[in-house]
């Protein structure tokens, strides 16, 4: 018998990472107020998106807004207009969302570097704009009112431990699946193309079909969290579609970590409740989260979670 077959499987780092994460969620829900841990998981999630495609992939997206804000209306329009119960409203702004991926991604992956990323900038105003336009998504006020509605015909929604508990699980879900694409073979091609695109061409893989692949399922993963955050908060704004947090994302997925599967994560949270604990002294968020960004620039090149893994000698 070989000893591969007699040893137990080895303990990773990551597992290490992944149960903290939970076990502060759970706790988090007892301490501190829910809707504000339920934001930072849904704007971890559309981190992680990000990430996968920035960090695993090199390519930088200054439009995911679109994605996020699209599946926000979608999710909203269906869930207040038609009556739809929130699993299948979710799923009609994923859907919506990995569409217009599909789209975006065939238009914008023919191009590389800065021409890539105002490409996806572009596309995502022109989207802001109708979105601020058109009747459906009722201009600067935003579908307002949205139902939580119930769960699987049985689970109320509206009692807000229900509720956390549903995004706890939509998050936890996204989570495992941005860390199974990465440490998939998959994933082996999208880090290679990050590195050599070139000799990932020459060694026979079609560069520009795993781009787009990459592409729609970070568009997928975002307009997951753009969905779910409109339940939470019952509204999609025209904010959300808005460039400012196609950026805000980016932010957190620099000061997190990029290219780290939990950096993101813990970029998301720190940018969030800088936000929300700020919120009273009006223009001081953009400054803080401006120092932020340049002591990380300066100082933790690799994010807080490069930072740590490099402290603790350890990926993370």
């Amino acid at each position: 018998m070989s000893s591969s077959s007699t040893n137990p499987p080895r303990w990773k780092p990551e597992n290490t990472v992944f149960a903290v994460i939970t076990a502060v969620l759970v706790i988090a829900r007892f301490v501190v107020y829910p809707e504000l841990v339920m934001n930072c998981m849904c704007m971890a999630l559309f981190a992680c998106s990000l990430n996968l495609l920035l960090g695993y992939v090199g390519l930088l997206s200054f439009g995911h807004a679109m994605f996020f804000g699209g599946a926000a209306y979608a999710t909203a329009h269906v869930a207040k207009q038609l009556g739809w119960p929130p699993e299948l409203a979710i799923v009609f702004g994923v859907a919506f969302s990995t569409v217009l991926g599909a789209v975006v991604g065939w238009l914008a992956i023919r191009r590389q570097g800065i021409y890539f990323a105002m490409i996806t900038l572009g596309l995502a105003q022109l989207f802001f704009f109708i979105c601020n336009q058109v009747p459906l998504t009722h201009g600067e006020d935003g579908i307002q009112g949205v139902p939580r509605g119930t769960l699987l015909g049985f689970l109320d929604l509206t009692n807000t431990t229900a509720m956390y508990g549903f995004v706890l699980v939509i998050f936890l879900l996204g989570f495992l699946f941005v860390y199974r694409v990465i440490h998939s073979p998959f994933g082996a091609v999208l880090t290679a193309i990050r590195e050599n695109e070139p000799r990932a061409i020459s060694l026979g893989y079609d560069v520009d079909h795993y781009k787009l692949i990459a592409f729609v399922l970070s568009a997928g993963l975002a307009g997951l969290a753009g969905a779910t955050k409109s339940l939470v908060f019952q509204l999609a704004a025209h904010g959300d579609v808005n460039w400012t947090m196609s950026g805000l994302v980016i932010l957190m997925t620099l000061i997190g970590g990029l290219g780290r599967f939990s950096g993101p994560v813990i970029g998301a949270f720190v940018v969030v409740a800088l936000e929300n604990y700020l919120a009273r002294f009006q223009g001081m968020v953009s400054i803080v989260e401006g120092a932020v960004f340049v002591v990380c620039v300066l100082v933790f090149r690799q994010g807080i979670m490069g930072k740590l893994s490099e402290w603790l000698k350890t990926p993370l």
